[in-house]
């Protein structure tokens, strides 16, 4: 049959080296992972909220109680004045104040149109948010050395003091008490009561963001769990395993991903089985024969004559090109056949090639065409390489063309190519049967037994010469009613730019 199919390496050596590189513990990462993820986004939320809470600690001890602190300077500078010009009017001395407390608070409290923008009437009603704070029960007069005259008794060295200065000299200090060193019990009721309210909406939020994160753990992780099993049970060989594609974010792109080479491997095994048993075949049928030829030389049912043993290298033959042709085909796949590209005349090995087969082409009965280009054919190629290629076409052609038929051999410059065909009259190749003509033990007819069937490996073969010369190779019906190869070599360089420079 044409062709030969295809065979990839047993998809067991990915298993294997699944398995003996991950570790039991490794396998069993599925709790891991939704505990780690969950934990990061507990962790998260229980980080905004202590930073939440803190901060609002913060701003209301440094904020709002700084910001009481701040009015009461600024009543302590509204005041100074006054307290200067009764200093003033009382002799110079703070006699007057030391036992009349009702003088002081008279000189603080505010004064219309002076401490702030009210009315006398507003003032008797309402004091100002400074006095609704305690400041005045905070502030304290001090003598030039620092006694205290009268006010609040418990004076601290660091409480903010602004100088009453009279005549360059400095007769007295006022000054007042932090709010935070003078909170009433209630006062401090009320932080506490806060600080417990905040406290408390932190710990629901916690709450919160542990269901939310427990949720999002399980509904992410979900997919992956299954790509992980779907993974296990392929390395233990089931190729049949899919996974469900959910969605089109990263984790359904490695749905997609895992599908496509469980796909792979699936048709890789089967190749696996398929090479295996048409190399069995393969070898089995020469093998066969020359068992059967030997036992009947060895009891003297066959006469050892020349004919016979032609019969007998005849089946070695076949056996050793079968095992050339693996040979071949194992060094393409690794990389590793030997081509020595030099400049050839491909129209000079193509005739080479068909003269060897003119005898049995005509044997055959079947007619030879050659149309050359009167142009050179200059190409980089290994000649040898190029000679066992034409020869696995025109063996292929004198196997599968029938009796009376035409083969017709081109080679034309086509740009900067070399299009080189072989094409054939009937049998005809059917479209469905033309894509896979190209694969190792890949045959149109199901049968082993016709006489004219080859180890389907030459046209694989083929195909790895010409891509190794940087090649395209195709096949297409043929116009005399067969199979048309057609093969684009890149014409030499130097004699493209030649005919660059002709034109």
């Amino acid at each position: 049959m044409r062709g030969g199919a295809r065979c990839a390496a047993p998809s067991a050596i990915a298993a294997a080296y699944f398995h003996s590189n991950v570790s039991p513990a490794l396998l069993r990462l599925k709790p891991g992972i939704t505990a780690k993820l969950f934990l990061a986004v507990l962790a998260t939320a229980v980080f905004v909220v202590i930073a939440m809470g803190l901060a609002a600690q913060w701003s209301f001890s440094r904020g709002f109680v700084g910001y009481l602190n701040e009015l009461a300077v600024e009543r302590l500078e509204a005041v100074r004045p006054r307290v200067i010009e009764a200093y003033l009017a009382n002799g110079a001395s703070w006699d007057f104040l030391r036992d009349e407390k009702g003088k002081w608070r008279k000189l603080l409290r505010p004064v219309a149109g002076v401490d702030a923008p009210l009315t006398p009437a507003s003032v008797a009603a309402t004091p100002p948010m400074s006095d609704l704070t305690g400041a005045m029960l905070r502030f304290a007069l001090l003598d030039a050395d620092a006694r205290l005259v009268v006010g609040y008794a418990d004076v601290r060295p660091n409480a903010p003091r602004l100088p009453l200065v009279v005549n360059g000299h400095t007769v007295g200090w006022l000054t007042t008490a932090p709010f935070e060193t003078v909170s009433a019990a209630g006062d401090v009721r009320f932080a506490q009561s806060q600080l417990r309210a905040s406290w408390t909406m932190g710990a629901v939020s916690v709450l919160l963001a542990a269901l939310i994160a427990l949720w999002a753990a399980r509904a992410l992780l979900r997919p992956v769990r299954q790509v992980a099993e779907a993974t296990h049970r392929l390395a233990a060989g089931d190729y049949a395993t899919r996974v469900d594609i959910a969605s089109r974010d990263e984790v359904g792109q490695l749905a997609r991903d895992f599908n496509r080479l469980a796909v792979a491997l699936e048709r890789n095994e089967q190749m696996r089985r398929d090479f295996m048993a048409d190399i069995s075949h393969e070898l089995r049928t020469p093998l066969g024969v020359l068992n059967g030829e030997l036992e009947a030389l060895e009891d003297g049912v066959r006469p050892l004559t020349r004919q016979s043993l032609q019969s007998l290298q005849a089946e070695v033959a076949t056996l050793n090109k079968l095992v050339s042709d693996l040979y071949d085909l194992s060094l393409a796949d690794a990389g590793a056949m030997t081509y020595r590209p030099v400049p050839v005349d491909l129209a000079g090995v193509l005739q080479a090639s068909v003269a060897s087969y003119r005898a049995r082409l005509a044997e055959a009965g079947i007619a030879l065409e050659l149309r050359l280009d009167v142009r050179a054919l200059v190409v980089a190629a290994d000649a040898r390489r190029l000679g066992q290629l034409f020869g696995n076409l025109l063996e292929n052609a004198v196997r599968y063309t029938d009796a009376g038929g035409t083969l017709r051999v081109a080679a034309q410059r086509e740009g900067g190519a070399i299009v080189v065909e072989f094409c054939d009259s009937a049998p005809g190749v059917s479209p469905e049967h033309l894509l896979r003509l190209f694969d190792r033990f890949y045959r149109v007819e199901a049968s082993r037994n016709r006489a004219s069937g080859g180890a389907g490996l030459g046209l694989a073969i083929s195909r790895r010469i010409v891509e190794a010369h940087r090649g395209e190779i195709s096949a297409h019906a043929s116009a005399l009613g067969g199979l048309c190869i057609a093969m684009r070599f890149p014409l030499l360089a130097a004699d493209a730019a030649q005919q660059g420079g002709r034109a």
